[in-house]
């Protein structure tokens, strides 16, 4: 769906995008493929070309942070240190777009990789190692922990152990992150609020990006449960923000787990339907949070489930309408830059 770009001067750092070839993975998935992988197929390939062509949309990008997603892992490196593949992958990307020859924007100014934290003490040595392919640029790990007793919400790619978060190997690998001043994005699901909870409150000092709103879900065994679940998914939501090591990414809320549209990939929503859908979640985590503490995301190229990146960003603006330019200028590349160290794209 083409729209008129809403408000094309204000400038947006995106602090949560993808890169990857999910081709070769695709092929082990045999049909019917699980909701989860049938909005990927149009997006199996999503490199350099594709994000630019997305970012040079209408919207004002003024720079990016890439979310790993185990894409170009080496394994010549051993199992534990294969993720540097994926950093090494990113910050050639990021040296592309550096080179000016593709417009001002900075693509994949900060990189967060994966480290396995059930390594324990030994996930020091691949923290290390992931900085030093990227030290620049690389700001943190994501090590996600969505699960959920009903295999059909998440399907064959995810599936952390339960509990991961609140697991004692777990917390020694993650206590590694603050001895180096890097940060950590948590993915869960909505039921799985509490161990972030209690995660941030055992590490108040190490800061926390929870993303997507906290995946609210909407899918199997939650279907028709949106409503239902609401008022438990904003409790967890406020107690969460009194942990004030905590930021909120606003988005991913387009991915199918959610249901939010329901039908997808790309079904073709406008901007308006789609910020009304959103508006309980994106509001609630922006009370509770504060703008200082919340940061818009694209999450793409996940979120093209449900909308067209330009789309995507008019409706976030949609919701801000009457939101105060200092507002505006946290939620929208503010927070992100204190978050990830990316002070240099503000000038």
């Amino acid at each position: 769906m083409s729209e008129a770009i809403i408000e094309p001067d204000l400038p947006i750092i995106d602090p949560h995008h993808h890169l990857w070839d999910l081709r070769p993975m695709l092929s082990l998935f045999p049909e019917p493929r699980h909701h989860f992988i049938a909005g990927l197929v149009d997006n199996a390939h999503y490199t350099f070309d594709q994000l630019h062509a997305h970012l040079t949309s209408g919207h004002n990008i003024i720079g990016t942070v890439f979310m790993e997603c185990g894409a170009f892992y080496n394994g010549a490196y051993g199992e534990a240190r294969k993720v540097v593949g994926e950093v090494e992958y990113v910050n050639g990307v990021a040296a592309q777009s550096a080179s000016g020859l593709y417009g001002p924007s900075r693509y994949c100014a900060g990189i967060v990789g994966h480290a396995d934290l059930m390594l324990g003490d030994g996930a020091g040595a691949v923290l290390d190692a992931l900085h030093a392919a990227a030290s620049g640029r690389f700001k943190g790990i994501r090590h996600q922990g969505a699960w959920d007793a009903d295999p059909e919400v998440l399907g064959p790619p995810f599936h952390a152990p339960e509990g991961l978060y609140r697991d004692a190997t777990f917390r020694q690998g993650f206590a590694e992150l603050g001895k180096r001043g890097m940060t950590f994005d948590a993915w869960v699901l909505e039921p799985q609020l509490p161990d972030v909870i209690d995660l941030a409150r055992a590490f108040p000092d190490q800061p926390i990006c929870l993303d997507h709103c906290g995946t609210p879900l909407g899918v199997a065994t939650y279907r028709g449960k949106l409503h239902e679940r609401f008022d438990t998914w904003r409790h967890n939501i406020h107690e969460l923000a009194r942990c004030e090591n905590v930021v909120v990414k606003l988005g991913g809320l387009a991915m199918a787990f959610c249901a939010l549209p329901e039908d997808g990939p790309a079904a073709g929503h406008g901007s308006e339907h789609l910020a009304a859908l959103w508006r309980p979640y994106i509001e609630t985590c922006i009370e509770a949070f504060g703008p200082q503490r919340a940061m818009f995301e694209s999450n793409y190229p996940v979120d093209y489930w449900g909308a067209d990146y330009a789309v995507l960003w008019n409706a976030f603006k949609r919701l801000t309408r009457s939101a105060s330019v200092e507002e505006k200028a946290a939620l929208y590349a503010g927070t992100a830059t204190r978050f990830y160290g990316l002070e240099d794209l503000l000038g």
